[in-house]
This record gives structure tokens, C-alpha cells and sequence, in this order.
């Protein structure tokens, strides 16, 4: 029920729908409350809004990034309603008590106290940067010409005092996770790539984030059936965007989780100088998601004894070109043939790329260089922030993005390569 729930509450329904009630009531508004279950607990905002003469209402999940869920089924009165997802079986009944929505939030059958007082919860970021900034931008976009895909990205150039106009800083090429994302991988209201880049520049070193293909304002490119090895051309095309302009020294490449394994694919290619692995696979894709897994039900009271076989069986049938393709994944050849320096990551509280796993995988197989390094980050999750359980319902109510520790030692390494 519990899985049920979070995998549910990602659908957005189709259709709003309206109701023509009485618009004195004193629900009219945004109300939140967090929804528990075992150690979990989620965030849900109900927005009812009159439009017209009619009540519009619509959920919210934003520990989740699910916004504007059209809800239906209302009843209102002064002090009493009962709002539904009809797509999603879900309901939720309450009455107003002392100033709160006190009811029962039921989905497919199982039902869960929900209250909810007036007022939508604040998302503090402190690390989102602002402009204006000590450094400049550019905004740039550059052709994956095999795949017909224009990404278009922003150039973030660090301003040094005392260096002439000769000068051409390191470069680093940012790329997200699995999924599309926009160029700052923006998340729950966090927009990592954002506090890198800003971090980066006042640094000294440069950057070029991207909006995934067919995302944002990039536009083109398959990505229905496309797979870890078309982002991986997508990424080889902002690589040698950058050698083209022939205004930096040393290009690298840092990716997160899916993006870790595209950039020791494009090291085991010879096409970057250097590479960052955030939270990246050292195991096989089969491997990595069957130990999340299990992590993530051990998590949350549940049974943590799903093999390797039964969750190949279970996909089997699944029509994921992406899927299918990245449970066969073995990265191990990729980190062997990656000569270049590489700096591999990963919190010891990261539920989806288990570090106790990847980690040691990737320290066997690199090649031996003293400019390597591979650190585990103690109470870090998957987006590197400071956590408690390192569970993903817990990424949109952490006010950190990005560790500081994790920051200044991207900076520092890179530094130590020139």
C-alpha cells in the first residue's frame, strides 16, 4: 500500500472538473498536511479556488514534483468537503475542527488520517543563487546531429581578476540524471546544476548545463525508446561544442547518477580530460536497481528479499526501451579503459546508487593514478544533501541542495589537475 501510494500520487489526472456551490465558504484556499505511513510521511496541498462562480480544486505533492492534480467529485460547505481523483481512486473527506481540516485521505481501498491546516509550506533553498552575478552567462545551444536533437544550455564563464584576456579557464560539462530535466536538474524545488555552476564561476571555473533533448528549449531527438546511449551522444556534443570554441584549457565531464555513467562512457571514449562521477553506477544496471530496491523497502518496514530474477521477471513485460537497456548495462569495461583523472562520489545514505556497492566497484576497476579519487560522504543521500534516512521522500523538505563539503572538493580537485 505504501509503494501504491507514492507510485500513484506521481499521475496527473486529465480532466478538472468544477463544481457550482455556494462561494461564502471559508474553505476556499490552500491547505497542506502530511500524509504518514511507517516512517514515511508526504507532503499534499489542497488548493480550492472559485473561478467563475464555481470551486476549482486541484492537489498538489510537492515532495514529490507533482503539481495541479485536478480534483473532482466535490462537496462543499462551510465546514465540510469531499474532493476526488477520479483516474487515481482517491479521495479525501473532511470537516473543519479548530481552524483544520481534520479527515481521511483513502486510495484503492486503504485509508489514512490526513489533517491539513490553512496555508502552503515555504520551500527555503539558501543555496539558490540569484542574479545579479559576479560572473557572465551565455546562453548557447549545440547540435547531437546524429539524433536530430538541438539542446540548448547556458555557458557559465568565470570572471578572474589579474588574468589577461588570453586566459582560458577549465570547463566542465554538467549532466543530469535519469529522466528529463531542465539544465539546472531542477528537483522538489532544488536546482543542483544551478548551485554548482554558481559555486563553480566564483571559483574560476566554468560550466555548461544543458536542458535534457526534447525539454525546456532544447528540442528534438527520440526519447521515448532512447536510451543511456543516446543522452551519451547528446553529452559528446556539448563536449566538443566547448573544444570548438577554442577558449579553454582542460574539458571535463561531471554527471549525476545516470549521468556518472555517461561520463565514464565518454572517458572509456577518449573524448573528455577528466571526469566527475556523482552518485554514478559502478555495477551492473540489473545489480544497482535490485540492491535499491531492497534498500528502499528495508527503508520502509517492508521485506527486502527481491533477487536479481524476479526482478527482471517482473520487467519482462514492461515496454521501457530505457529500462531494458540499462538493466543489461555493465560498466565495468567503461571505468577500466577510463585513463583520464576521475573523481567518484557517492553518500553513504544514497538509496537509489547504493555506495557500500558502487563505490568499491569503481575503485577496483579504475586504472591506478595518483590524480584519481573515490570518498564516501558520510549522512549524504543521492542529491548529496545531509539527511536522516536518505529515502526520496525526504529530498524536498531538506533546505539543503548540495553539501558544501561535496562543493568545495569538486572545486579543489579540479584545481589540482593543472
Amino acid at each position: 500500500m505504501k509503494q501504491k501510494i507514492l507510485t500513484l500520487l506521481f499521475c496527473l489526472a486529465t480532466l478538472a472538473a468544477t463544481a457550482q456551490i455556494q462561494p461564502t465558504t471559508a474553505l476556499i484556499g490552500s491547505w497542506s498536511g502530511k500524509l504518514k505511513f511507517g516512517p514515511m510521511s508526504l507532503t499534499l496541498v489542497l488548493h480550492l479556488e472559485l473561478d467563475s462562480g464555481h470551486v476549482v480544486a486541484y492537489f498538489d505533492s510537492p515532495d514529490q514534483g507533482a503539481k495541479d492534480i485536478p480534483a473532482n467529485k466535490i462537496f462543499l460547505s462551510n465546514d465540510s468537503l469531499a474532493v476526488g481523483v477520479e483516474s487515481l481512486d482517491m479521495t479525501y473527506c473532511a470537516k473543519l475542527k479548530e481552524g483544520k481540516l481534520d479527515g481521511t485521505f483513502t486510495q484503492r481501498g486503504h485509508s489514512l488520517p490526513l489533517v491539513m491546516t490553512k496555508g502552503v509550506p515555504e520551500l527555503k533553498r539558501p543555496q539558490q543563487p540569484h542574479p545579479p552575478y559576479p560572473y557572465k552567462t551565455q546562453e548557447v545551444t549545440f547540435k547531437n546531429k546524429e539524433d536530430g536533437a538541438k539542446l540548448a544550455g547556458t555557458l557559465t564563464w568565470p570572471v578572474k581578476s589579474g588574468h589577461d584576456k588570453h586566459w582560458k579557464p577549465t570547463v566542465v560539462l554538467l549532466v543530469s540524471g535519469s529522466g528529463q530535466q531542465n539544465r539546472d536538474e531542477e528537483l522538489l524545488g532544488h536546482a543542483p546544476f544551478l548551485v554548482l555552476a554558481d559555486y563553480l564561476a566564483r571559483q574560476g571555473i566554468a560550466t555548461l548545463r544543458y536542458d535534457d533533448r526534447a525539454t525546456a528549449a532544447s528540442v528534438g531527438g527520440e526519447v521515448a525508446n532512447a536510451t543511456t546511449e543516446d543522452f551519451m551522444r547528446d553529452a559528446a556534443a556539448g563536449l566538443a561544442f566547448l573544444r570548438k570554441k577554442n577558449k579553454f584549457g582542460k574539458i571535463g565531464c561531471l554527471g549525476h547518477s545516470e549521468g556518472g555513467a555517461i561520463a565514464f562512457m565518454l572517458a572509456a571514449r577518449g573524448q573528455t580530460d577528466f571526469i566527475i562521477s556523482l552518485a554514478g553506477p559502478g555495477v551492473k544496471g540489473d545489480t544497482l536497481l535490485v540492491a535499491q530496491s531492497n534498500r528502499i523497502l528495508e527503508l520502509s518496514g517492508e521485506p527486502a528479499d527481491l533477487t536479481t530474477e524476479q526482478y527482471r521477471q517482473n520487467i519482462s513485460n514492461m515496454q521501457m526501451p530505457w529500462l531494458q537497456w540499462f538493466i543489461n548495462y555493465d560498466p565495468s569495461e567503461d571505468i577500466r579503459r577510463s585513463s583520464c583523472p576521475v573523481f567518484a562520489l557517492n553518500g553513504d545514505l544514497d538509496c537509489q546508487v547504493i555506495s557500500s556497492l558502487n563505490l568499491p566497484a569503481i575503485r577496483r576497476l579504475l586504472p591506478s593514478s595518483p590524480q584519481n579519487l573515490v570518498k564516501e560522504y558520510p549522512g549524504l543521500n543521492h542529491l548529496f544533501q545531509h539527511c536522516t534516512t536518505g529515502l526520496p521522500d525526504e529530498y524536498g523538505r531538506i533546505e539543503e541542495t548540495l553539501s558544501p563539503e561535496v562543493l568545495q572538493d569538486i572545486a579543489q580537485w579540479i584545481h589540482s589537475l593543472d
